[in-house]
């Protein structure tokens, strides 16, 4: 009985993912409200988080769990971050006879998400790090921007960058190349407490939280982009 119940411990936890990334989806088109959607995608990817922790300390691997997993990012950080992203750029400044149809670029970050799923499925390289940005980082730092803008007296410099048609435009192709490109990424998950092969987990969490601590949720876009970063130099000192 306690093994049936471990077994499903891990899906539980990612089908909560897939209900915070739905809760997001009502706040954005229901009720306008992004701030309250960006937590979701916060709280689901805690809960994507924890559904990969179950499943390594139970030892409760599945098939349906793979794609269970798979299914309920594409709606938490594939789908809902874009519902965001088109609100981003209804609030923009438009630009006549443009933004009518330059606004639907939006919808580009749900179909690479899903190309990146489907190659993660697939891509046996991908068990100790990544090929290609996650989709819940992609996610996240999309969640950061109502975050930001909701503060406009200290944030105002960077409200003029995500109000900003052309920015946005250009930050979801870069975000669309970075979920599919042939570049590897360091994985999160800690198998030993070795500092010094974990020197650069380490390293990015301690930064992140110094980060945090100063400057909330304005530190995200930084965060994202030192993982990046880090991730360049440690494959390339492996290299």
């Amino acid at each position: 009985m306690r093994k049936r119940v471990q077994k499903h411990v891990p899906n539980a936890i990612t089908c909560a993912n897939l209900f915070s990334g739905c809760v997001g989806i009502v706040f954005v088109t229901l009720q306008d409200n992004l701030v309250y959607a960006a937590y979701c995608i916060f709280l689901a990817a805690i809960f994507d988080f924890f559904d990969g922790l179950a499943s390594r300390v139970l030892k409760s691997f599945s098939v349906i769990g793979k794609d269970l997993d798979s299914l309920a990012d594409m709606v938490s950080f594939g789908v809902l971050p874009s519902l965001i992203m088109y609100q981003l750029f209804l609030k923009a400044p438009q630009i006549d006879h443009v933004s009518t149809y330059l606004n639907f670029v939006a919808f580009l970050i749900p179909v690479f998400s899903a190309l990146r799923l489907a190659k993660f499925n697939q891509d046996t390289r991908q068990v100790e790090n990544f090929i290609g940005l996650p989709t819940p980082a992609n996610a996240i730092l999309i969640g950061s921007f109502p975050l930001i803008i909701k503060d406009p007296s200290h944030y105002d410099f960077f409200i003029n960058f995500i109000l900003n048609p052309f920015f946005l435009t250009l930050f979801v192709g870069i975000m669309c190349m970075l979920l599919v490109i042939e570049m590897p990424l360091m994985s999160l998950k800690f198998k030993n407490r070795d500092f010094q092969g974990n020197i650069y987990r380490y390293f990015l969490l301690m930064i992140s939280a110094i980060l945090i601590l100063f400057f909330k949720f304005a530190a995200v876009p930084a965060i994202i982009i030192m993982y990046i970063a880090l991730s360049v130099i440690q494959f390339r000192l492996v290299k």
